[in-house]
């Protein structure tokens, strides 16, 4: 019953649509009509509104963070990581937004660092790179989700490294938009404006 409770509240935390609210709340219209429609912090960032893409990233991130931290506390490490999970499937398909949400990554980035802040610390390294090297925000995300696994197992947590393959595939699963046009090589790069 404990864990139950902890998916359904994961979910309502990571269902908040922080990158719509505070887009709104900005005056720069609804973000799901600018660039790619995704409620994330990259898109947000196609606005030109350093100041509300970086509050949607953090905002993004705590829901992923709370529910771990907060509910691995009250129940248990199985119901925090349950939380985390729910969290993230809470924002790729939140039921105010008819279950169309962002991508994950702030949201996962915040479950990982929760959940283990070594494993997360490392994929944000990795994201960081391949931000560097790229200029572009899916591969750097895609390459920092395909390494969380592989990261979590060297530590020898099992559990772990499996929650970290489902939180990977999930979001991998979410940006297959964005692997055919790396493919095409017509994905924009970070801070790129698109119509």
């Amino acid at each position: 019953m404990m864990l139950l409770l902890a998916a359904l509240l994961g979910y309502l935390s990571g269902s908040v649509p922080y990158g719509l609210l505070l887009t709104r709340a900005a005056g720069l219209g609804d973000i799901r009509q600018i660039g790619s429609g995704n409620i994330g912090a990259t898109n947000v960032l196609r606005t030109g509104n350093k100041k509300v893409a970086a509050a949607t990233l953090l905002l993004d991130a705590l829901k992923g963070v709370v529910p771990v931290l907060l509910l691995g506390a009250l129940w248990g490490r199985e119901a925090g990581l349950v939380a985390g999970l729910a969290a993230l499937v809470g924002h790729l398909f939140p039921v105010w937004l008819g279950f169309k949400g962002g991508k994950g990554v702030a949201t996962g980035a915040g479950v990982l660092l929760a959940a283990a802040w070594w494993v997360g610390l490392v994929c944000a390294v990795i994201w960081l790179v391949m931000a560097k090297v790229t200029r572009i925000s899916s591969a750097s995300a895609l390459t920092a989700c395909a390494a969380a696994p592989v990261v979590a197992l060297l530590s020898g947590d099992f559990l772990l490294a499996g929650f970290a393959l489902v939180l990977a595939l999930l979001i991998i699963a979410r940006h297959h938009e964005n692997i055919r046009r790396l493919m095409a090589g017509t994905e924009p790069r970070i801070g790129e404006k698109t119509r």
